[in-house]
């Protein structure tokens, strides 16, 4: 390529039950690396407020501004001890829970007439990646009904549409413990430097794959 690489990697704020969302930290150590694979990359990071509107707003405001050629997407999952890549998102959204804006959907669905929507092949190798640096790392094809599955059935469209990104992925990571929190019975802590580690090898997974994609 003789123009450069340009990743997009994305996180969220805070949200209700989540006063700490551990994807500020984790996205903002991924954009600052710098490595030898990186010399003719940009990267770019952006943290979505946890609602429908922010993520209907900002991501095509996101893709405009840094005009990414794959998105690297994380999510926290409060429930789930071990790093999740997503194999697809979901038609759907819940009526139950509210957004960071106390915003409740009016209905189950994101689209008409459609069922899920598939990231791709590649979600294979960034997994392959991941379990790489030891981490327990697993594939998904349940991102749930909240904002992450949102902003990955909007991601995968962005795709879709032919003239924006080529490549786009979700992770969801646990919950770190701090300040002495409890974590789920029969899962290791997991610490930020491990998060980090297994999010630079799928980040320079992503630089591959998205260099064969241009």
């Amino acid at each position: 390529m003789s123009e450069k690489l340009r990743i997009l990697v994305t996180g969220f704020g805070p949200f209700p039950g989540a006063p700490y969302n551990p994807t500020q930290p984790l996205v903002a150590r991924l954009t600052r690396l710098r490595r030898p694979a990186f010399t003719n990359v940009e990267l770019s990071s952006h943290v979505f407020p946890v609602t429908y509107q922010a993520v209907d707003r900002e991501l095509p405001l996101a893709l405009k501004k840094h005009q990414p050629h794959a998105i690297l997407m994380f999510g926290l999952a409060g429930r789930t001890g071990y790093l999740r890549v997503e194999t697809r998102a979901r038609n759907a959204i819940t009526m139950l829970w509210p957004d960071a804006a106390q915003t409740r959907a009016r209905k189950g669905s994101i689209s008409d007439g459609a069922d899920a929507q598939r990231f791709g092949p590649h979600t294979a190798k960034l997994l392959r990646a991941a379990e790489g640096t030891g981490l327990d790392a697993r594939a998904s094809r349940d991102a749930g009904s909240y904002l992450c599955n949102y902003l990955s059935w909007r991601a995968i469209e962005a795709v879709n549409a032919g003239n924006g990104p080529r490549l786009a992925a979700f992770v969801h990571i646990p919950p770190l413990a701090r300040g002495g929190a409890v974590r789920r019975k029969g899962f290791p802590r997991i610490t930020l430097e491990e998060l980090v580690d297994a999010g630079e090898a799928m980040l320079l997974e992503m630089v591959r794959l998205a260099r064969r994609a241009a």
